[in-house]
């Protein structure tokens, strides 16, 4: 039951309100249809070979939007004119580039997105263009020095872009320099070293170099250079390290790492690896002469160091690998739809080393503090939102290393209060006496201001009703004199709107037959009687529950039945009672307006729980003495204890004698006489009252009674000449061997070791 009066806003204001507020205004209403650009395809860096016979390059770029977005794009910052018949070309939302040139086009290039909510940019995206040109067409020097020395021969690879791959080929194709300690290729520098020449290396050598691009590969070679040798020296020096890795190396966060080291020598020299400050990772390569991570972290950040070593000597080069990595997101703003006069904080956070600084756009647009805006770095404050500060917003963050954007929209809501979505209840049932909470909240931006009425008289705060700054109204010891309507208006600058309930009162439900506390013994039945009054206009349930857990009624082979003989009615009956269903019942009988419950404890009797921490002390040849822990006496006091034994593994559990005979139950320790010495026993502990035997206590640890003055299992004396013992000893427990042929072979070590330790001394 609502209604609805508006105040005529100025003639601009509605106009904004219909524009810039429409998703809000859909929202209200339950099926949102309007909002801004949110990017689904974003432009990728791209690498076009120069050479390359493909004819255009495409820039994806998709938004999803409502209105459907229009697209713009930049390039170099400036917006680019996509006029028809020229190599730019907008396809969709796509940037087709017709005869790409690197004069022309290489740059970073963005897509705008719009719709009347707002514009948002997307990532960059960076054309570049590879090229690797020939080598020079000079004839290369020859390279002289004396068989048995170090020698490298230089590559000094062509313009190109980006970085290549290297091989070197001896005196004809595709004889090429084999990877072994002797020899290595710089793929840093495409150089080629040898460690110790040999007769085997003369000849000419050509460099090949390799460029590998997105979707094509080129390689070119250099003209041959020759390599003569001189008189054999047949000294041995000491290592030099030539090919050194940099002093810095610096590394993103998952990129490969490869550190190049390699010396000269005589004899060849052996390259070793270790970090300065930690250990190589057993996944890394560290065969000669290269260390290579295949994807850093900033644990591997430090100091590594390589050692050239042979029987002259060793050289030594260290360098320092630095771990940087681009931004990532540690927080990001989303979509938000705030009221017209409030405020509102947003903020984005993100890692990156360096660390990354923001900055914030609207719509496309740097946004700087002004006004009512503040910016402070990953922080953009409002104070009283305005219309004209809805819109789309993005917060970037950017080091060196690469940008992100987070996206998200802005609707700033003008609306008069609307009831449609969220009316007073038509009819609000209360019972006597109690507690009645009506809600007021209508759709409103900004905030309503609530009134209450009753008819017409208008309702304020006192000791029985109160109206809460939310517009909640509350009424307390509701009577029949606070029956009928009920009306809350709710008004803004926008409007007035108001919506009316009807306030039955109806008798209250009471307990009328309460549960009773019992105690009763292991495997009883008990009933526990719930009966209650309530309006009879009204439907009534009971509800069990035990220590504030619902009861399962509906649990195959459960021991709980419910009486509902009359609406009336809601006794609990407990079948088979076991120690678990001891505790605190309570029986709630409600209906739609309101409840009763009342509470009942339930003593469930039983035998004594299993005692615990069962410990062997003060072991002897036939005695022990044992101690436990009490365990629970399940509401019955322990009448005794009783101790029994068993030999492991197969023996069975059989009571022992004790001292005293007869355990009493506040008793905690006993002696257990009638042991075999040297025999292994476990014992546990049983504990009994009125009601019956429990449940035994684990088993104690396993211990063995200790010997009997003479032990039968070894002899008197043995020989003082050589002792034969037989390959197997007997099992723990065996005590009785006299019997056997030969059983002196068999003593076990234990006793060997007490009677004759000078024998032992002479195996």
């Amino acid at each position: 039951m609502g209604t609805a009066t508006r105040r005529k806003p100025h003639l601009l204001l509605v106009a904004a309100v219909a524009l810039v507020s429409s998703s809000a205004w859909s929202s209200a209403l339950g099926s949102q249809t309007t909002f801004g650009p949110v990017f689904e395809d974003q432009p990728l860096s791209v690498l076009f070979p120069e050479e390359s016979t493909e004819e255009q390059v495409l820039l994806a770029c998709r938004a999803r939007a409502s209105p459907p977005a229009t697209y713009r794009w930049k390039m170099n910052g400036t917006e680019m004119k996509l006029e028809p018949g020229s190599r730019h070309q907008l396809v969709g939302g796509n940037l087709v580039i017709m005869n790409p040139t690197k004069a022309q086009d290489a740059g970073v290039y963005q897509c705008l997105a719009s719709n009347p909510v707002g514009t948002v940019v997307s990532r960059e995206a960076i054309l570049r263009f590879g090229f690797l040109q020939e080598f020079s067409k000079e004839e290369r020097d020859p390279v002289k020095t004396h068989e048995g020395w170090g020698v490298m021969l230089p590559c000094n690879p062509p313009a190109h872009y980006p970085g290549l791959s290297y091989r070197w080929l001896l005196n004809e194709f595709p004889n090429f320099i084999p990877t072994d300690g002797r020899h290595f290729v710089s793929q840093t520098t495409g150089n080629l070293y040898i460690a110790r020449t040999n007769a085997s290396d003369l000849g000419n050598y050509s460099c090949l170099a390799t460029s590998h691009m997105d979707f094509s590969t080129k390689s070119v070679f250099s003209k041959f250079a020759q390599l003569n040798l001189a008189a054999e020296d047949t000294r041995l020096f000491a290592p030099s390290i030539k090919a050194r890795f940099p002093a810095e190396t610096y590394a993103l966060v998952g990129q490969q790492v490869t550190l190049e080291c390699f010396a000269f020598g005589n004899p060849v020299p052996r390259i070793k690896w270790r970090k300065v400050d930690g250990s190589l990772s057993p996944q890394w390569t560290t065969a000669e002469p290269t260390l290579q991570i295949p994807s850093v972290s900033f644990e591997d950040e430090g100091t590594y160091e390589c050692e050239a070593e042979n029987s002259k000597g060793r050289d030594t080069v260290q360098g320092r690998i630095i771990v940087q990595a681009q931004p990532e997101w540690l927080k990001v703003i989303s979509d938000t739809e705030a009221d017209i006069g409030s405020n509102l904080r947003w903020g984005c956070a993100a890692a990156g080393k360096p660390r990354p600084t923001v900055r914030w756009l609207r719509n496309g647009e740097p946004l700087a503090s002004q006004n009512r805006v503040e910016v402070l770095a990953g922080d953009l404050r409002f104070s009283k939102l305005s219309l004209e500060d809805s819109g789309m917003y993005q917060c970037v963050a950017e080091n060196k290393h690469g940008t992100i954007y987070a996206s998200a929209e802005l609707a700033v809501q003008a609306l008069a209060p609307d009831f449609r979505l969220n009316p007073v209840r038509r009819l609000i049932p209360a019972a006597r006496g109690g507690e009645i909470v009506i809600p007021c909240q209508p759709r409103a931006a900004p905030k309503a201001v609530v009134l209450w009425s009753k008819g017409t008289e208008i309702l304020v705060n006192s000791s029985r009703v109160t109206v809460t700054p939310d517009g909640t109204l509350i009424i307390r010891n509701i009577s029949r004199s606070d029956e009928g309507k009920y009306t809350c208006f709710a008004e803004n600058f926008m409007g007035k709107a108001n919506s009316t309930g009807i306030l039955s009162v109806r008798d209250a439900t009471k307990i009328t037959l309460a549960p009773s506390s019992a105690d009763i013994n292991l495997g009883d039945n008990l009933t526990l009687q719930c009966h209650a009054s309530h309006d009879p206009t009204m439907d009534l349930t009971f509800t069990w529950t035990l220590d504030d857990f619902p009861i399962d009624f509906d649990k195959p082979g459960g021991h709980y039945r419910r009486t509902n003989v009359k609406e009336t009615i809601g006794d609990l009956t407990i079948l088979n009672a076991q120690l678990r269903h001891g505790g605190k019942y309570t029986c709630m009988a409600q209906t739609v307006v309101d409840s009763a419950s009342k509470e009942a404890t339930v003593l469930v009797r039983g035998p004594p729980g299993p005692p615990g921490g069962v410990v062997v002390r003060d072991i002897g040849d036939t005695t022990i003495q044992l101690s436990w822990s009490r365990g629970f006496d399940n509401h019955s006091p322990i009448a005794k204890y009783t101790l029994q034994a068993r030999t492991p593994p197969a023996g069975k559990w059989k009571q022992v004698r004790t001292n005293p005979a007869n355990i009493e139950g506040n008793a905690e320790t006993a002696q257990v006489l009638g042991l075999t010495p040297w025999m292994d026993y476990e014992f546990r502990v049983i504990a009994s009252n009125i009601l019956g035997t429990g449940e035994p206590s684990g088993p104690s640890s396993k211990i063995r009674t200790r010997e009997a003055g003479e032990s039968p299992v070894c002899p008197k004396k043995l020989s003082s000449g050589r002792l034969r013992l037989p390959a197997v000893l007997p099992q723990a427990g065996q005590h009785s061997l006299a019997d056997r042929p030969g059983a002196w072979r068999r003593c076990p070590v234990l006793c060997l070791q007490q009677r004759e330790r000078p024998a032992l001394h002479a195996l």
